[in-house]
């Protein structure tokens, strides 16, 4: 990969200022020092992800597309995946970090290692490459972990920090303090075993990073340089990533692409704008003419759109980000319910609420089944008044029925009242 015109903005010639006007560096060891790593040539960088979950999730997403978007430029992505730090548990602000067993945690670094694959290329001259922390720090006995590592670490730094100083009064595990040894001898090690000059993490992994920084120093190694992003919040105040049913997985099988790509249609208006900059790969003119034209017809949600169907397709591939496009059309009649696959008929019917029953009712039966009305006396009512539709078709009659060949794949039916209120119906199971 090489980085090209597409990749900057227009009569810009420096990545770091791409990432300064998206706003992608928070905090840095030396702007001056960061851009002649980033604008000179090529450089080995890390990233790092701890495994402790099943999988990743959108809150990840802004490293892993910020790996994706220093590999287009030309520099040598190391995807590192904690095999060790995921046991330990970096501090939280209010609790500590459950510990899960070892045989989880190894499990759950090889999911997020393939998770990670197709994000990045792994050839060519800055080709990817994934690394395993648990490599170099299982091997370490605990004497020589005190001695050539945690010899290097003053006390009175490791207390500054605001996460480890807001646990003092509660408690604090030893365990959890001492993760930011651990994490500087991660950079040390990819410093020294694959030349790697630069690390970024989200902004809450600041002493951390620095104290990597300061380690390779103290080491007698370097120069290295570290930059971090900020963390992605959303207008409301409520957390990046959480949706009505919880956490936006990266994994399919947690999170399916349709509820992914609709997670991105539904944010609000006064999100898009920066979520569009931290995440899209347009240059800086197709952005602003997006949001001018977002600006003129805001009902259109052109960007919302925009940012759902390329994330779909970076996470996800054009497949399913296509199957997704067509599934939240078909659903409110703008496209044909027969084109979609039954995984992602099933996902979006699951997403606006699926039914399960073993016999099919008449249709003011299933409006009342499904949730759609409250009574069939309601649904008799949005029956006379044209509202109600199966599968896309309106039903005109007061006592019309279903029959088994009216099934979608043989097992779903698609309800709506009105034009926006739908809900889906699964018979058996």
């Amino acid at each position: 990969m090489t980085v090209t015109d597409s990749n900057l903005p227009p009569g810009r010639d420096s990545l770091t200022e791409d990432l300064r006007w998206r706003g992608l560096i928070q905090d840095s060891t030396g702007l001056d020092e960061l851009r002649a790593l980033l604008d000179a040539g090529s450089t080995t960088f890390y990233v790092g992800f701890d495994p402790t979950a099943p999988s990743l999730h959108v809150g990840n997403l802004m490293q892993v597309v910020m790996a994706r978007r220093l590999q287009l430029a030309g520099h040598r992505p190391l995807l590192l995946v904690g095999g060790a730090t995921g046991q330990i548990g970096d501090p939280k602000e209010s609790a500590e970090r459950t510990l899960n067993p070892p045989e989880v945690i190894a499990g759950w670094v090889q999911r997020i290692r393939d998770q990670l694959a197709p994000f990045v290329t792994y050839e060519g001259e800055n080709a990817a490459r994934l690394v395993n922390n648990l490599d170099w720090t299982g091997e370490m006995s605990v004497v020589e972990f005190l001695r050539d590592v945690g010899k290097h670490f003053p006390v009175n730094k490791m207390l500054a920090r605001e996460v480890v100083k807001a646990r003092l009064e509660t408690g604090i595990s030893y365990t959890e303090f001492s993760y930011q040894l651990l994490q500087a001898n991660d950079f040390f090690e990819l410093h020294r075993r694959h030349g790697c000059q630069l690390q970024y993490g989200g902004s809450d992994q600041w002493g951390n990073i620095t104290a990597g920084v300061d380690y390779i120093r103290r080491r007698g190694a370097g120069p290295v340089e570290a930059f971090t992003t900020p963390l992605v919040t959303k207008s409301d105040g409520t957390k990046f990533g959480k949706s009505e049913t919880g956490a936006v997985w990266l994994d399919p099988e947690m999170t399916s692409p349709y509820a992914f790509y609709q997670f991105w249609v539904n944010a609000d208006d006064r999100d898009v704008p920066r979520y569009l900059r931290y995440f899209s790969f347009r240059s800086r003119e197709e952005l602003e003419e997006l949001q001018k034209a977002t600006a003129e017809r805001p009902q259109a949600r052109l960007a919302q759109r925009a940012l759902a169907e390329e994330l779909t397709a970076l996470v996800h591939g054009e497949r399913e980000m296509a199957q997704a496009v067509a599934a939240s059309q078909a659903l409110f009649g703008r496209g044909s319910l027969d084109e979609l696959a039954p995984e992602t008929l099933r996902a979006a019917l699951t997403e606006a609420g699926l039914v399960h029953l073993d016999e099919l009712p008449d249709v003011a039966g299933l409006l009342k089944e499904s949730g759609l009305v409250p009574s069939m006396k309601e649904a008799r009512r949005v029956i006379a008044e044209g509202g109600a539709y199966v599968n896309n078709v309106r039903i005109a009659e007061m006592d019309a029925t279903v029959s088994p060949a009216d099934l979608l794949h043989g097992r779903y039916l698609v309800l709506r009242r009105g034009k926006r209120n739908f809900a889906g119906v699964e018979l058996g199971r």
